[in-house]
């Protein structure tokens, strides 16, 4: 099965942003389109405000004139469900409530033909759930668009229960001769995205409601030294505090309460506060007109070593040598095993963060995971109060001879990035097994729907097959509620590994 003609008619049901996004694609790949919205007058107006996309792509060299003067005569409003009787292509995008979508796709089914393909927008709902009540659930799927839909290529085609793989293969291909990149998954809660995202979120709050840092800090931290394009505060203020919160509900009821997506209180009293971001003038931070620019914690200028010793395998952290050594460090080798970790002149120890905590040993200064230690413009070491001053001294001047600003933040288990990364890792691993999506869906999606400069998968690739592992199991034994255990596909992965590396000595 081939993707749907472009004679062919789109019908879009609902005319939000959401709404008006999808039938914008569907008109520019060249199909007559259809809108429809139970509100009187709201598919007219929904058509006018499509209409003026278009001229604005025109405006700005982006759709030929002759081009979107086709398009608009293209576009019709529709007043009656009726008038979608011919379509082959039904896009849902109403309210997300579960009574609401069900009730249309009942009425649907009774206007279409039986080989029209029914979809939904919904991003939380239970595809299955949808279709339940449809004389024909096959022919039905998830197509999730993001926001917004002309712009963002990701779109996640969800196959529920009851849906036939003809439907599914049909919508991917439509999707992907829309333009876009369309990734496959089971009717999971969250599908891909919304599922796998929840601890970028979930473990920077944690890290605040802790008391570990500030959340300019926390911000700084993920962008500079984790590489992704925002933080979770100042994204989460951009989303909408009341809308992150209700979907991160949402996945943690839908998983029947489970600690690894448990919400944030935090977050909880914002929403309560009427504090929802941007569009309320207030979330994490202030939007009031001349309200200061939030700024993180950066250390005072400090010494640097001159010499450092290397203890042990530093991992993720070995591109640091030689970057030590270019900044006119003198870097040595110890002949004994163990560490790892960087040994300071003053008897403290540099170690990466692992999922202990600097408190558990004598003047220990962690550093946090960072995506590039290059590129890196900022890292994050933790202490605890017995953490002598001239170990934090020490440790504060190596990085900043390595031209990085430094973040001192509390002594937490895991740190920022690392707990983050980690998190993400396992929970990409966690879908793969129980088949949610392939490694390639997962890891494009998470790249091209939340812009993460790496795929978990493939961050998991290259921190080596124990590193998320044995982090998440030194956090679970620290903070023991099973949020942090780790997955039996972890667990699976690294005892594979053991085995192959036994079996070969």
């Amino acid at each position: 099965m081939t993707a749907i003609e472009r004679s062919r008619t789109v019908a879009v049901v609902g005319t939000g942003t959401m709404g008006q996004g999808i039938a914008q694609v569907a008109l520019v790949a060249g199909h007559p389109v259809r809108l429809y919205d139970a509100a009187p007058g709201r598919a007219q107006e929904a058509a006018g405000a499509v209409a003026a996309r278009l001229d604005r792509l025109v405006e700005k060299g982006r759709l030929d004139r002759a081009e979107a003067e086709e398009a608009r005569a293209r576009l019709h409003p529709a007043k009656d469900l009726t008038e979608l009787s011919d379509a082959a292509l039904v896009v849902e995008a109403v309210v997300e409530r579960l009574d609401v979508k069900q009730e249309l796709f009942r009425a649907l089914e009774e206007t279409v033909a039986d080989d029209c393909l029914l979809t939904t927008n919904t991003s939380s709902l239970s595809v299955t759930a949808i279709a339940g009540g449809l004389r024909l659930p096959g022919r039905f799927v998830g197509l999730h668009f993001f926001n917004p839909a002309p712009l963002l290529p990701l779109v996640e085609v969800v196959s529920g229960f009851a849906t036939d793989e003809t439907a599914a293969t049909h919508a991917y291909e439509t999707a992907a001769a829309w333009g876009k990149t369309p990734v496959r998954c089971a009717d999971t809660p969250g599908f891909i995205v919304n599922r796998i995202a929840r601890p970028f979120y979930a473990e920077a709050f944690a890290v605040y409601e802790e008391q570990g840092a500030d959340p300019a800090t926390i911000d700084a931290v993920l962008r500079e030294c984790g590489g992704f394009r925002m933080g979770p505060f100042e994204l989460t203020d951009l989303i909408g505090q009341d809308v992150n919160e209700a979907v991160t509900r949402s996945v943690w009821d839908a998983f029947f309460q489970s600690p690894k997506f448990v919400p944030s209180l935090a977050q909880r009293r914002l929403v309560e506060s009427g504090r929802h971001g941007r569009k309320a003038g207030h979330g994490w931070y202030s939007y009031a007109e001349g309200s200061p620019r939030p700024v993180p914690h950066t250390a005072a200028p400090e010494e640097a070593p001159d010499a450092v010793t290397v203890v042990g395998a530093l991992g993720p952290a070995e591109q640091l040598i030689p970057m030590m050594e270019e900044a006119g460090i003198t870097v040595k080798r110890a002949a004994e095993t163990g560490g790892p970790y960087i040994a300071l002149p003053g008897d403290g120890q540099l170690v990466p963060a692992d999922g202990a905590t600097s408190v558990e040993y004598a003047d220990v200064v962690y550093f946090d995971l960072a995506l590039d230690y290059r590129g890196a413009t900022r890292i994050a070491l933790s202490v605890s109060e017995d953490t002598s001053e001239q170990a934090l001294r020490e440790a504060t001047g190596l990085f900043q001879k390595l031209g990085k600003d430094v973040s001192v933040i509390g002594d937490l288990p895991g740190m920022i990035v690392a707990r983050t990364v980690a998190m993400l890792i396992d929970l990409a691993a966690d879908a793969v097994a129980k088949g949610v999506a392939t490694p390639e869906d997962i890891d494009t999606a998470m790249r091209l729907g939340v812009n993460y400069p790496l795929g978990p998968v493939e961050w998991g690739r290259r921190l080596g097959q124990d590193w998320a592992f044995d982090l998440l199991r030194a956090m679970h034994e620290r903070c023991p509620t099973g949020r942090y255990a780790p997955s039996l596909a972890l667990y699976r992965r690294s005892y594979a590994a053991s085995a192959g590396e036994e079996a070969a000595s």
